[in-house]
């Protein structure tokens, strides 16, 4: 009875996961909220059931946060730098995303003086992307603003800038921002004044090509120059 019962208890050990200790006595340190720390066990263990990439609807069956709630709570981890979405394979594209912690566990182990840089981020963007479009930003748009911010090494200066001049020309999607980015880190454009500029030409060397332009709807666009006289 005693072999059976050690037979027994060896069994729902071997199906326990390893987590550094830091994670649970240090979370808070890192901003992480409660609901922020069952999600990312959550996805940890989805990850080691060989499913790397749950839908919120998966996650919530696991928890008694909501479908809703756990969108939120995975933008928020995104958004916080504390989870990214990756590529499992370059050459395809559909269906090809995983979700990766390394983010966080690289937060863990460095000193307190590196996670003070690395967290310092313009925390305003994410919520002025989100006024502009009217709505929540997907985990993949947060995403492609931290690529902007720490992989392209974008002033989040001229991000704003980029998202301006998108709300002007009337075509407010996020291909287009990269569109203006890239444009401008191209022609060497680092300051919002230069950015300005170089918008105002484009918009009129638009003007001059239309043949017949047609009054377009004006709209109050004191808020952009507003937050563009930061600097």
């Amino acid at each position: 009875m005693e072999i059976a019962s050690y037979y027994n208890y060896q069994a729902v050990l071997d199906g326990q996961i390893s987590l550094p200790k830091t994670l649970i006595t240090q979370y808070r340190s890192l901003g992480i909220a409660e609901k922020e720390l069952v999600t990312v066990l959550q996805i940890h263990q989805f990850h080691m059931d060989g499913n790397s990439f749950p839908t919120p609807g998966e996650i919530s069956n696991r928890t008694s946060f909501t479908e809703e709630e756990c969108s939120r709570v995975l933008r928020s981890l995104i958004q916080k730098q504390l989870l990214t979405i990756e590529q499992k394979d370059r050459d395809q594209q559909v269906g090809n995303e995983c979700y990766s912690l390394e983010p966080l566990w690289e937060k863990l182990f460095q000193q307190p003086k590196q996670q003070k840089e690395s967290t310092a981020q313009p925390e305003n963007l994410f919520p002025l992307f989100e006024q502009e479009f009217g709505r929540p930003l997907s985990p993949f748009e947060i995403e492609n603003i931290n690529i902007w911010l720490d992989q392209e090494e974008q002033e989040p200066a001229l991000i704003k800038a980029a998202l301006r001049e998108a709300v002007l020309m009337g075509k407010l999607n996020f291909k287009y921002i990269d569109r203006i980015l890239r444009e401008w880190k191209r022609k060497g454009i680092q300051t919002v004044d230069q950015a300005r500029q170089h918008g105002k030409k484009f918009r009129q060397g638009q003007m001059k090509n239309t043949a017949s332009p047609k009054p377009a709807a004006k709209r109050d666009v004191s808020l952009y120059y507003n937050w563009l006289e930061e600097e």
